[in-house]
């Protein structure tokens, strides 16, 4: 057995011997040991080396908090999962891990060096030193930095494990098992409530798992802890979540929730999941999530053996652990007595309690001395000795006098508890700063949420206890809990937690590096030099210094860090006030918050219904958002221009048929349609007849085009409505919110349609040709059905819905079709065509087809600041109507400007050359040399018309059709291209083809 196991104790099974590997050295541990107590157990202190100077650093703490003993697990090659923290780390057998940010070894690492260089690396010496000369950052500064950056190496294989998500209700949430968040669950199940209980440790009970000495209700603590676990385990509507971090409180009681489902076992089971994220919505949140004990800040702080005095009682208490043979008490706090006195009856010696304070707890003071430990009243560190380990350190009275080394193998500090309120702030739950407890505390909820225990300032045991019963019962009342609850109470004896702390530079601490970010290795100095050169905000601070920004994101840091800024900044902490605290609590994995959404699941891929009939003829395909459309048809031994160029003649000369069934689809229906349409788009929709379709144009509340498309009327009190491929979920859920939240009196209900219609658009001077044949029940001639005609038919034998429209300027028809039917009906329309010479196109064709006529693509020849009349769409806005979308924003003077970026044509002098999509372009040819060059505009769509034998492209340039006629400039990698500005319209600018 090692000589750091304590000889009994602990809740580890001392019969199992797990064997495991630090840095390829082999050691032995205890089954329910954590990777850190195992190292201990083994007598390793060193772990890790910090990120800025590479000095040696030691486990610090026992839980979460912990800033230092980051390593990097490995199952396998695959499996690398770095910055993983030793003291969450449960030990299974040959687990392999590997210390961080060192070469070529932790024991010796040359990046030590940087300790040396400290006083040419002062806080904000990022900002002052990579400024000039300026041609080095390319080549010099940046890749120093970012080979610098970071502690653990990213893994290069994709993560072969599975991850999953779930989402639940519950009336109850409680973020906490500690005594507080126990006695919660229990009063709110007892009352009938549906109770999640989580909680980050691998063993629900807090501080319980580590309480020898006290009793509740008559047992003792762990007893106690046994019998009310099990009773909310046998408690069908309570869910027990061990390994569960509440890492986010979200708006409306969603809980945020990243369970650890294999990560502890030697030989995970194929069926579950690594990890599983869960979103909880709670009725109610109880936040019973505890305190953190504070560092103590003093020179040489940071060596490897010196770490919090609560963590060294857990080491003890919960594994059998002691950290060190002959260990100092360095304390502001009457809890470190306890550890003290903990550890000396395991039989270490107590070298020494040095307290800052004159009179601690009465009581404790004599139990120590009664067990023969030194106390030094107003006592403080001055300094510790020690390369891998501390082997000493300098106790100096505060009244003056000569300082003692005291030789020990661990120091254990404490300056007092933190609250652990950072679920309770993001929540955006309001804080008030308590005196008493040095700490800020929760104040005002903005959530249906109640803090007990330790996070909201009751540490001891009696009143965590009755904290969380109290929450539990209002929890329960406020939901109309139906069972009895109130009343509940525990008898405690035993368990209290000291009071006192420090907050700050401890005194006698001015010479040597006294840490307050060990991580990052932020000291005391660099705080007030922050303050020296001029940052007063807290947040400022914080960032010039990197103080808060390690991954235990301040925890251990942030109220010393405050505490030192206030003295510097002569100012109170309240007048200061406190750094935000953001999501997650602590890091959660990119594979937990991905899932499933993977590779292939990464997006779902949406195929149409005619989409295997266009790859059984070689298609190539193309991405647009989730779906998969064909791009072109090519035949033998076509590119894509050749294909393209044939695609465009046949719909221009003869007929093509386009796969449109991507377009979004939305059912408008109710008594009130027409008058919710009204209120939305820019047009006018009471007076459009039945059978008749309009272009709508979609605004948002600042007046710039959203969303197009052809809307239909089918009856009265129906409407069909297309959007853009990409826009079909977005303009659902803007219809959505006016419809529920601006005008829940109208009477109108929404339904998107998109995947039960296949769409076939029948382009070109055949199309009526090939489609009457197929028609039932309706009259498709010219007179009968004209352009923007809308009506109900059987088609091909199959009900449908016929419109006559066209996105090709030629004559066309889109064949509505349930989805079910759409490649039969798809076959019977080419069916129809080979006499005519139907030839299928895709959406490279399209874009050349719709350019020629000038027809805009919201999202390519918009970017989301172009009004209706920017885009040339001014005419298709009803100006009598009262009200719609954006109206009042079209009305702004800025909105009429003559400078305002127009929709106009482009055609370039060299008929060849194609221009690039996203160009610029200037005044003359001398600006496209210059740099910066005043830019009036940009390229949008540009494309070889096979028609017309010649460029053409689309921009938006200010003033641009004021300036037909006019000669630009569009500078490219090639040489700047000289273009004159023409109407948009390319082909049949009256539209007569459109009538035929």
């Amino acid at each position: 057995m090692s000589q750091f196991r304590a000889a009994s104790g602990g809740r580890i099974d001392r019969a199992t011997s797990l064997r495991f590997t630090f840095d390829g050295r082999a050691y032995t541990g205890a089954r329910g040991d954590t990777l850190a107590s195992a190292l201990l157990a083994n007598g390793v202190h060193l772990v890790g080396r910090s990120f800025k100077y590479h000095r040696p650093r030691g486990i610090v703490g026992a839980g979460s908090d912990e800033p230092n003993a980051l390593v990097a697990l490995s199952r396998d090659a695959a499996r690398v999962t770095p910055n993983m923290r030793a003291t969450m780390i449960e030990l299974y057998e040959g687990l392999r891990a590997e210390s961080q940010n060192r070469f070529p070894s932790l024991a010796f690492d040359l990046g030590a060096v940087n300790d040396l260089l400290a006083p040419l690396l002062p806080a904000g010496f990022y900002y002052k030193t990579f400024k000039w000369p300026a041609s080095w950052w390319k080549r010099v500064y940046e890749p120093l930095i970012r080979a610098a950056a970071g502690l653990g190496r990213a893994p290069t294989l994709p993560d072969p494990d599975r991850y999953t998500a779930r989402w639940a209700h519950a009336d109850v949430l409680v973020a906490g098992a500690g005594p507080a968040g126990i006695a919660a669950a229990l009063v709110a199940a007892e009352a009938g409530a549906r109770v999640f209980l989580v909680d980050e440790q691998s063993e629900f009970g807090g501080s319980l798992l580590a309480e020898d000495a006290a009793t509740i209700e008559g047992k003792p603590a762990r007893d106690w802890l046994a019998d009310s676990l099990a009773t909310l385990a046998a408690n069908p509507r309570v869910t027990l979540l061990p390994r569960a971090t509440a890492f986010g409180y979200f708006a409306h009681n969603m809980i945020g929730v990243s369970e650890r489902v294999t990560d502890h076992l030697a030989d995970p089971p194929p069926h579950l999941p690594r990890e599983r994220l869960w979103q909880v919505r709670a009725r109610r949140v109880v936040l019973a999530t505890g305190a953190l004990e504070r560092p103590l800040v003093f020179p040489n702080n940071d060596r490897p053996g010196i770490m919090l005095a609560d963590a060294a009682r857990i080491y003890l208490s919960r594994y059998g652990v002691v950290p060190g043979k002959r260990i100092v008490v360095a304390t502001a706090c009457d809890s470190a007595y306890r550890a003290a006195l903990d550890l000396r009856a395991a039989g270490v010696t107590i070298a020494a309690i040095a307290d800052l304070r004159e009179s601690p707890d009465r009581a404790l003071l004599e139990q120590a001395r009664a067990r023969d430990i030194p106390v030094r009243m107003q006592t403080a560190v001055a300094g510790t000795g020690g390369g891998r380990r501390v082997t000493w350190a300098r106790l100096a009275p505060l009244g003056g006098g000569e300082a003692e080394r005291v030789a020990c193998d661990a120091l254990l500090m404490s300056g007092g508890w933190t609250p652990a309120v950072h679920l309770f702030s993001q929540s955006r739950g309001a804080l008030r700063y308590d005196l008493d407890a040095q700490a800020y505390l929760p104040h005002k909820a903005a959530e249906q949420e109640l803090s007990a225990g330790a996070c909201r300032g009751v540490f001891g045991l009696a009143e965590a206890l009755e904290s969380g019963a109290r929450a539990g019962e209002a929890a329960a009342a406020a939901i109309a809990a139906t069972g009895r609850a109130a009343g509940r109470g525990f008898a405690v004896t035993g368990g209290e937690h000291g009071g006192g702390g420090w907050l700050g530079l401890a005194p006698n601490g001015q010479a040597g590096k006294a840490f307050v970010d060990f991580q990052n290795d932020v000291t005391a100095k660099d705080i007030r030099l922050a303050v020296r050169e001029g940052m007063r905000s807290i947040e400022h601070i914080k960032r010039y210094t990197t103080t808060g920004m390690a991954t235990d994101q301040g925890k251990t840091s942030n109220m010393n860090a405050l505490g030192i800024a206030s003295a510097a900044l002569e100012a109170t902490i309240p007048e200061i006030g406190h750094t935000t605290f953001r999501m997650p609590y602590t890091p959660v994995t990119f594979g937990a918050l991905a899932g499933i959404a993977r590779g292939d699941l990464f997006e779902p891929v949406r195929r149409t219904p005619i989409h295997a009939w266009a790859a059984e003829r070689g298609a190539v395909f193309e991405d647009v958002g989730q779906w998969k459309r064909a791009r072109y048809f090519p035949r033998e031994r076509e590119g894509m221009r050749e294909a393209v160029a044939r695609e465009c003649r046949a719909v221009r000369q003869a007929v093509g048929v386009f796969d449109a069934s991507t377009l979004g689809k939305i059912e408008v229906v109710g008594a009130d349609a027409a008058e919710f349409l009204n209120r939305l788009y820019v047009n006018s929709w009471s007076k459009l007849g039945v059978g008749r379709c309009r272009y709508g144009i979609l605004c948002r509340e600042d007046g710039f085009v959203r969303d197009d498309g052809v809307v239909g009327r089918l009856a009265p009190d129906r409407f069909h409505v297309t959007t853009t491929t990409g826009g079909a979920a977005g303009v659902l859920a803007m219809m959505e919110d006016y419809a529920q939240t601006e005008w829940p009196g109208l009477d109108v209900w929404l339904t998107s349609t998109t995947e039960q219609w296949a769409v076939i658009a029948v382009q070109g001077p055949r199309a009526r040709d090939v489609i009457a044949p197929l028609v039932e029940g309706l009259d498709v001639s010219r007179a009968a059905f004209p352009h923007m005609a809308v009506a109900e038919c059987v088609f091909a034998g199959v009900p449908a819905r016929l419109f006559r429209v066209s996105f090709t300027g030629e004559l066309g028809f889109e064949v509505n079709v349930p989805a079910g039917f759409g490649r039969a009906v798809w076959e019977a329309i080419v069916a129809s065509g080979q006499p005519h010479g139907i030839t299928p196109y895709g959406t490279e064709a399209m874009h050349v087809l719709r350019a020629e006529k000038g027809y805009i693509i919201v999202g390519q020849d918009t970017d989301g600041t172009a009004t209706p009349d920017d885009a040339g769409l001014g005419w298709a806005v009803a100006k009598a109507k009262p009200d719609f979308v954006g109206k009042r924003s079209l009305a702004r003077a800025a909105m009429r400007g003559p400078d305002r970026k127009q929709f106009v044509g482009l055609l370039t002098e060299d008929p060849a050359v194609v221009l690039e999509e996203g160009a610029q372009l200037v005044a003359d040819a001398a600006a496209a040399a210059s740099v910066p060059m005043a830019l009036l505009g940009h390229v949008t769509s540009s494309y070889f018309s096979p028609i017309l034998g010649r460029s053409i492209a689309l921009a938006m340039v200010k003033g641009g059709r004021g300036r037909i006629g006019t000669r630009l400039y569009v500078p490219m990698p090639t040489g700047t291209v000289p273009v004159t500005l023409c109407s948009p319209i390319f082909h049949d600018e009256k539209g007569a083809r459109l009538d035929d």
